[in-house]
């Protein structure tokens, strides 16, 4: 497996209690594993309040664009009622601690 070079953060509030947002995010996984260049994708839950999120370790900052450009990206605070825009930020990995 190539060592993935970049992660990326999305957050959002959402307005649906956790039982549907895990049946949406189900639903969507198998999109999500079709992408090329994306190495894992979590599913977070903020403790401490009603933000959701999704961690994603990406092979490129080429394929970490092209999913950014895509519908299943476009559609991600529709498909789970987010309020407001999600919050994404990008990272680039400097240093796995381990191999």
């Amino acid at each position: 497996m190539t060592r993935p070079t970049y992660a990326v953060l999305v957050r959002l509030e959402s307005t649906l209690e956790r039982e549907e947002l895990e049946r949406i995010m189900n639903e969507r996984a198998p999109e999500f594993r079709a992408i090329e260049g994306l190495v894992q994708k979590y599913y977070l839950k903020d403790m401490g309040s009603d933000q959701y999120g999704g961690f994603y370790l990406w092979r490129s900052l080429d394929d970490v664009a092209s999913y950014r450009a895509s519908d299943l990206a476009a559609t991600i605070g529709q498909a789970y009622r987010g309020v407001g825009e999600p919050q994404i930020d990008v990272f680039e990995i400097v240093m796995p601690l381990r191999d």
